[in-house]
């Protein structure tokens, strides 16, 4: 049965999205876990002293490392601002490569994202990122192994922008960008009472909001809207405006389905049904609905593997673009690295 305008067929909230809920604030469920985030900020601590002290190593590469990360847990938009970094580079003349660990994959080996790759091998966003970019990508458990990987196949790399890894320290970095979106810290608190993977503030490089109201001051903004065109799989352009009036089904599995509703919404659109589904949603056992005449539109991520199911649905990416003081904060640091030949 289709749904009204603005419903989402995901049925009663998960526990995941309940535990998101009280992340926000420091209610009756953030109280009781609040025991063992101390337990979680303890084993953190320890794990970072172990690498001050070098006990356990970081590991480096020959070429500038920037991490692309946050400390919430989540999803805070971190590869649109991937992308959107390596794309500055490469504008620069710099010749980028991406390493990531491919979150969701199947597979558990070293392996270079190609063209053909299924999404499924080499996780959602990963395929995404080359898609886009057009640069070269590895995934692996570990980033040094995919770092190394990188540079012997691609030996004229510049710069490794790794995609997401503030935590995994084993990679030493150069550069550190801490994403946040529209949440901020949340409560405040460490995993499991709150969203935070590790204690805020912590020195980072550069500071980013990915989301329109950024929940504290500092860092830097970035515009975040939909583009204007829709894709097709085989690579045509839909303008979004002459969807308008059409009864769309839009489908979404990302950290926050509703923002990307709601984004449709904002451009006109008639969302007769939405399909929140869970974030690298993989769509082995998923069925296409009736869609009876309705369009199906959905995120650019998850395209790369609807496509497959769905051939005729029509991906809507999203265009973000950090502020110009972003980028120069960017390069000055970039340019500012011992031994680091700019283009």
């Amino acid at each position: 049965m289709p749904a009204s305008e603005g419903h989402s067929n995901t049925g009663a909230p998960s526990s995941a999205s309940r535990l998101q809920s009280a992340w926000l604030r420091r209610g009756p469920l953030a109280c009781v876990l609040w025991p063992l985030s101390l337990l979680y900020g303890a084993i953190f601590a320890l794990r970072g002293l172990l690498y001050r002290l070098e006990w356990l190593r970081a590991e480096h590469v020959p070429v500038p490392v920037i991490v692309v990360g946050n400390v919430i847990a989540g999803g805070a938009g971190k590869t649109p601002v991937v992308m959107a970094v390596v794309q500055h580079l490469r504008a620069r003349g710099l010749q980028v490569g991406v390493v990531s660990r491919g979150y969701g994959r199947r597979t558990d080996d070293c392996r270079e994202v190609l063209a053909d790759s299924d999404p499924l091998d080499v996780g959602d966003e990963p395929a995404l990122i080359h898609r886009v970019t057009q640069a070269p990508v590895f995934v692996a458990r570990r980033r040094i192994e995919s770092a190394r990987a990188l540079l012997a196949r691609h030996p004229a790399t510049q710069v490794i922008v790794s995609d997401d890894g503030l935590q995994h320290l084993s990679l030493a970095r150069d550069i550190e960008i801490c994403v946040f979106d529209d949440r901020g810290i949340g409560n405040g608190w460490r995993l499991p009472a709150g969203p935070l993977r590790e204690a805020w503030p912590r020195p980072v490089d550069l500071v980013l909001h990915s989301g329109a109201h950024p929940a504290f001051a500092g860092g830097y903004t970035a515009t975040r809207q939909l583009a204007p065109e829709a894709l097709t799989q085989d690579g045509r352009h839909i303008p979004l405006s002459t969807l308008g009036g059409q009864p769309l089904i839009a489908l979404a599995a990302i950290a926050r389905p509703e923002a990307f509703f709601e984004m449709l919404r904002a451009r006109g659109l008639t969302l007769a049904e939405t399909i929140a589904l869970p974030d690298h949603h993989d769509f082995s056992d998923w069925q296409q609905p009736s869609t009876a005449g309705r369009t199906l539109v959905c995120t650019e991520k998850d395209a790369v593997k609807l496509w497959r199911k769905a051939p005729a649905a029509l991906a809507v990416p999203l265009a973000f673009t950090p502020s110009a003081e972003f980028f120069n904060a960017l390069d000055a640091k970039l340019s500012s690295l011992d031994g680091y030949q700019a283009a």
